[in-house]
């Protein structure tokens, strides 16, 4: 080699010259791998309508995707990355057992559309898109989405619900009807469920509701991975027990305990898979807590003073959309700059 060659380890590139190996497939992989067991749990109690559901709600939002890759030119994303799995799989599983599959593909579609597209793909979108897909459900069709069928039916694994193939537009064909949820027996008659019952899942709701003891070991994994942010989980799980607490002290035949709050509906579902999502959830640390809080204090507030049993979806798309306020009133602030700059750049 000549001496006036350039030495071979002086290597000249942009930045950035750290690089983390995770990329955006990694992670939703991740996230679809940690809600095996939680289906698997869905699937104990509810059987074979669990899967018609799960696979009809993935087929709208990944259908859906693929088309939109091929008629929008330059949208961000496609089906490799797995976030298109991973919001048709978290709505189906924030559905009742006996929905109609007709809905929970027009959810999927929905969810998508108008929850992931129209702010520019991957990446841009302001709310959680499965909470997008389950509110126009919950909107459109709000007795479908109400309806809870009997638990640990003895021919579940051999047949579905008549009312899964309802035809579109038409009213289905009730099947047996089991009794209330554990929110609604807890809203309307005082009377609370046992926790262990809550733990395990044997109870009525959603299919994602079939075990928080399933779903707070999925929220660890993923923590351990890194894929989420603990914070979230956290400071909601953490607020809503505090809040929850202050109520039963006041006046505990009233309200619930504490860890009621936590374990019923579907409060561990959304704290460990639907409010860390990267992309509608605050970047700050300081953010993360004030996120958190807010939704925790906000599913207590529904379930107690509002007119429906459940708030976990409201908590946390209202949240969503304060989350620019968010990171704009917990952003570093930079040297020099005066802190009213936060709110005119």
């Amino acid at each position: 080699m000549s001496k006036h060659a350039p030495h071979p380890d002086l290597v000249l590139t942009t930045s950035p010259f750290i690089k983390d190996p995770t990329d955006t497939r990694w992670i939703m992989w991740q996230v679809n791998l940690a809600l095996v067991p939680v289906t698997f749990a869905a699937l104990w109690y509810y059987g074979l309508g669990t899967l018609l559901i799960l696979s009809t709600a993935i087929l709208g939002a990944a259908g859906s995707e693929a088309f939109l890759q091929r008629r929008v030119r330059n949208l961000p994303g496609g089906l490799n990355d797995g976030s298109a799995v991973l919001t048709g799989w978290l709505l189906g599983l924030t559905l009742p057992p006996s929905i109609p599959l007709w809905m929970a593909f027009a959810g999927g579609v929905i969810s998508i559309g108008l929850g992931k597209a129209i702010f520019g793909g991957i990446g841009g979108n302001m709310f959680n898109p499965a909470l997008v897909g389950r509110a126009f459900l919950q909107a459109a069709f709000p007795v479908a989405m109400t309806t809870w069928p009997a638990i640990e039916t003895a021919d579940r694994f051999t047949s579905a619900p008549a009312t899964l193939f309802a035809p579109p537009f038409l009213t289905p064909a009730v099947d047996a009807i089991s009794s209330a949820t554990p929110l609604a027996r807890m809203a309307f008659d005082q009377v609370q469920t046992a926790t262990p019952d809550l733990l395990l899942g044997a109870t009525t709701g959603s299919l994602g509701e079939a075990s928080a003891a399933l779903i707070l070991l999925a929220g660890i994994y993923l923590a351990v991975r890194r894929v989420l942010n603990w914070r979230i989980p956290v400071a909601i799980l953490g607020s809503a027990f505090a809040f929850g607490g202050i109520l039963y002290l006041t006046n505990p035949e009233v309200y619930p305990t504490p860890e009621f709050h936590l374990f019923a509906g579907g409060l561990m579902l959304g704290a460990v898979f639907m409010a860390t999502d990267p992309v509608s959830s605050p970047l700050t640390q300081k953010g993360c807590w004030i996120f958190g809080v807010g939704i925790g204090v906000l599913v207590v507030l529904i379930r107690q003073f509002g007119g429906l049993p459940e708030g976990v979806m409201y908590a946390i798309l209202f949240m969503n959309a304060a989350t620019p306020l968010i990171d704009r009133l917990t952003q570093a602030r930079t040297f020099g700059s005066d802190r009213a700059e936060r709110f005119t750049r």
